[in-house]
């Protein structure tokens, strides 16, 4: 008899059961998944056998590449779609991070991924048509049970998997880890509901969530900014004629009907932090077709955002910038054109539009020479001002649509980007029509001109000659004043504190206005055309050195910084020697004298050419605007005293700069932006180093002969007609026991005084009564009793070519008055010197 009674063991079985069929649910559930990631078009999926070969090659893939599957299955690897050349660089680079030979190809792809490492990296990929994109690949390796490499999975920005892969990926069992692995993209699987079922590391990475915090427990909407789920069902809404609830239903109602939809999003982190997303939506289908769940697979979209929003921003600057500048054009009294390098317009405003009836479209876009009379006139003003940077008065004849000719005055100039490149030429152009008009009457005019202007060279010549005149008869007296000022400022005893003020006003200007007359002289010099110049090569370094030497103690007393450049190898000039460290010197005192207090001067040297060499002076004073630079170079012009707290000047100084540089075969000027300072520069023709003479050679090498330990009397015999001036020195001599003083009136008496009394020195004035003292000098000179003592010259004739022409006479040293006593002293001691090493040679 057959009992009702369950057997022993059949609840186990039933349990057994239960428990497979929930598996088997669970492992369709889970292959749905993987089915729908496989089928998404935004991703391509390529997976390769282990050697390479490309066994998979997916819809996404498809469609980025152009390939279909069947070109490129078993036939070619991932390296063959690749740029070969970043194939070369990436295994070159892979190769020294990890210290291993990585080839080219292949291997350069799938290092990293096949030695466990997680790769992501930027490849460009090259389509079937030859064209190429950009592409985010993340590369995996596949491996099998026993964890043996049976291929390579790479995965690029569009994620979509071709259903011919479906059952080879998942027969490996890689896809789902390769997919859900990669930390580039949040990829989040729901269930019909919207419940969250995967929650992969990339989505874990940008929400701050971990899977178990969310899987079963919220839908996407809940991670998902409120308002703009409602917004987004709103739209929808209204979009596809249907109501649409707010919540997951507006995120996947489109992907529901089949529909492809991407859209952005704001994801909200667990920590209340909020981010941009941009998330594509796919439905997962079981076999009958039926939606099981949704795959939403984002990006962080934040970099993007920041980007969009400065380029609003930089938009925006633009537009005002061009409406500005459309104003400033369009408000201009004159008839305005800005033409390219070429000579094409490029814009213009509407008095050119008047001028030549045409519009502005009609302009821009056309050649500058077409609306004129003489095409070549006018395609020369826009070379012109290409090669000088500005032209002014330049005459041309318009030419208008009816006909009609109007005469006009140019006035253009070149305009650059920020990294200083010539951008065209701007130009503006003025109605002269009037001033032709009277063009008889100014010819006249221009006669009239000629003659007077011939009457002023002469008056100039001999207002010339009176400066120079004037200018030798000042420095007499001024050397007597700032002599006797120098001893009494440091006589015994001392002065009182107010008698030092009192000496230091006078000192100061004194020293002032015998500058002042060197200015007046050098001018008078130059207009009259007395300049005479002895070019040689000349060391920039040896004059920079000198300049900085002479100039350094009025910057520091400005608390000035003077930068100057070091040369590795001789730098040599064509230029006269004295004159270039004229030039140096005024550009040196004048960045000094309109400098800020504590400010700095950089000087520099470039070769402008291979021939040329640019000498630049920079400053970081006040600056002056590009009105008052075109006026720097013109005679008597104060410009800067301003800015320079009213310090005084005569104006001149630059003049001769620039006449001094012209002389020598160079060109100068200047270059400066209000607030920021100056730069005037100079150049000259550059030479090679000249050989150095072998005696120059021993003689730079001679070591001095040491200094007797016993001073002897010396004797100095000072020859000048001025009784001032031979009382100062009496003064100064007076405060050296070692040395007495004779004294003679003119040159003949100087002669004789010399001959007798065998002086150890001699001092000579060069304007005498009778002989001159550079006469004297050279009967001197030829006396074998006389022609070993040193002759120092002291004159008031303080011109440079005075001063190099007496060195080459024969005088020892050439003095200026007024006479600085400590370089009056230096020289002594060095006349001194030699005297005594010719008496250690006679012993």
């Amino acid at each position: 008899m057959k009992s009702d009674m369950p057997l022993p063991g059949d609840d186990v079985r039933q349990a057994d059961v239960v428990t497979e069929v929930r598996r088997e649910e669970a492992l369709l559930k889970a292959g749905a998944l993987q089915i729908a990631i496989l089928n998404s078009a935004n991703f391509s999926s390529i997976a390769t056998d282990a050697n390479g070969v490309i066994q998979i090659f997916n819809v996404g893939a498809e469609r980025m590449l152009g390939y279909a599957a069947a070109e490129v299955v078993n036939k070619i690897t991932p390296a063959e779609i690749s740029d070969p050349w970043e194939i070369i660089v990436r295994a070159k680079a892979l190769s020294q991070e990890l210290e291993a030979t990585i080839a080219p190809g292949f291997e350069a792809l799938v290092f990293k991924a096949s030695r466990g490492i997680e790769d992501i990296y930027e490849l460009t990929y090259i389509r079937k048509d030859g064209s190429r994109f950009p592409a985010v690949v993340s590369v995996t390796a596949l491996r099998d049970a026993q964890d043996a490499i049976i291929g390579y999975l790479l995965i690029g920005t569009d994620n979509t998997a071709r259903k011919q892969a479906e059952e080879a990926l998942l027969k490996a069992g890689a896809l789902q880890s390769a997919i859900f692995n990669s930390a580039n993209f949040s990829s989040i699987a729901t269930d019909a509901k919207g419940v969250i079922q995967i929650f992969n590391v990339g989505a874990e990475r940008m929400l701050g969530y971990t899977a178990a915090e969310v899987m079963n427990k919220i839908t996407p909407a809940d991670i998902s900014d409120p308002q703009e789920v409602i917004a987004r069902a709103k739209a929808l809404s209204i979009e596809l004629g249907t109501t649409i609830a707010p919540g997951f239903e507006a995120l996947v109602f489109k992907a529901s009907r089949g529909i492809e939809d991407i859209y952005e999003l704001t994801y909200i982190r667990k920590d209340g932090s909020r981010f941009p997303a941009v998330v594509s939506i796919t439905a997962l289908r079981d076999a009958q077709d039926a939606i099981i769940g949704y795959l939403l697979i984002g990006t962080d979209n934040t970099a993007r955002k920041q980007i969009e929003a400065e380029q609003k921003r930089l938009d925006r600057r633009l537009r005002d910038q061009q409406f500005y500048t459309r104003s400033l054009i369009e408000s201009h009294i004159d008839a305005l054109v800005i033409t390219d390098p070429l000579g094409i317009i490029t814009d213009t405003n509407k008095q050119m539009e008047a001028l030549t009836g045409c519009t502005r479209d009609e302009l821009i876009g056309a050649p500058f020479k077409n609306y004129f009379t003489d095409p070549e006139r006018a395609e020369a003003v826009i070379k012109l001002a290409l090669r000088k940077k500005r032209v002014t008065d330049y005459e041309l004849t318009v030419r208008a649509l009816d006909g009609k000719t109007t005469a006009v005055s140019y006035n253009a100039t070149t305009f650059y980007d920020r990294d200083r490149l010539s951008q065209g030429v701007f130009a503006a152009a003025r109605d002269v029509t009037e001033r032709q008009l009277h063009q008889q009457a100014l010819q006249k005019t221009n006669v009239e001109l000629e003659i007077a202007k011939s009457a002023a060279e002469k008056a100039n010549l001999a207002k010339s000659d009176f400066l120079s005149s004037m200018s030798h008869e000042l420095r007499s007296p001024l050397n007597a004043i700032l002599g006797f000022a120098q001893l009494m400022e440091s006589s015994s005893p001392l002065p009182t504190e107010s008698q030092k003020e009192s000496i230091a006003q006078i000192l100061q200007s004194g020293w002032h206005l015998l500058k002042l007359i060197d200015e007046i002289l050098d001018l008078a010099v130059v207009e009259a055309g007395k300049v005479t110049l002895s070019p040689e090569p000349v060391s920039l370094a040896e004059v920079m050195s000198e300049c900085q030497a002479m100039l350094e103690p009025d910057a520091q007393h400005r608390g000035i910084r003077m930068s100057f450049p070091r040369f590795d190898k001789p730098m040599f000039v064509s230029a006269d020697r004295t004159r270039l460290k004229q030039v140096v010197i005024n550009l040196l005192s004048n960045a000094i004298k309109y400098n800020k207090v504590k400010g700095t001067i950089v000087v520099e040297y470039s070769l402008s050419t291979p021939e040329r060499t640019r000498i630049s002076v920079r400053d970081t004073g006040a600056g002056l605007s590009p009105e008052k630079v075109a006026q720097l170079f013109q005679s008597f012009n104060r410009l800067g005293q301003a800015e320079a707290g009213g310090v005084a000047g005569t104006g001149i100084g630059l003049v001769v700069t620039k006449r001094l540089v012209e002389l020598m075969g160079g060109v100068l000027g200047a270059e400066s932006t209000v607030g920021e300072g100056s730069v005037f520069w100079f150049e000259l023709l550059s030479i090679s180093a000249p050989q150095l003479g072998v005696e120059a050679a021993e003689s730079a090498t001679r070591d001095k002969t040491p200094p007797p330990i016993v001073v002897p009397l010396h004797t100095l015999l000072y020859v000048e007609d001025n009784q001032a001036n031979m009382k100062l020195v009496e003064h100064i001599i007076a405060r050296r026991p070692d040395m007495r003083l004779l004294t003679a009136v003119n040159g003949l008496l100087g002669i004789e005084a010399a001959r007798t009394a065998r002086p150890t020195v001699i001092l000579m004035d060069i304007n005498l009564p009778g002989i001159s003292g550079v006469e004297a000098m050279e009967i001197l000179r030829k006396d074998p009793a006389t022609t070993h003592i040193p002759i120092i010259a002291l004159s008031a004739n303080a011109n440079p070519r005075d001063i190099d022409m007496g060195l080459k006479k024969g005088f020892f040293r050439y003095l200026t008055k007024p006479l600085k006593i400590k370089e009056f002293m230096a020289t002594l001691n060095a006349a001194l010197e030699v005297r005594e090493g010719q008496s250690t040679v006679a012993q």
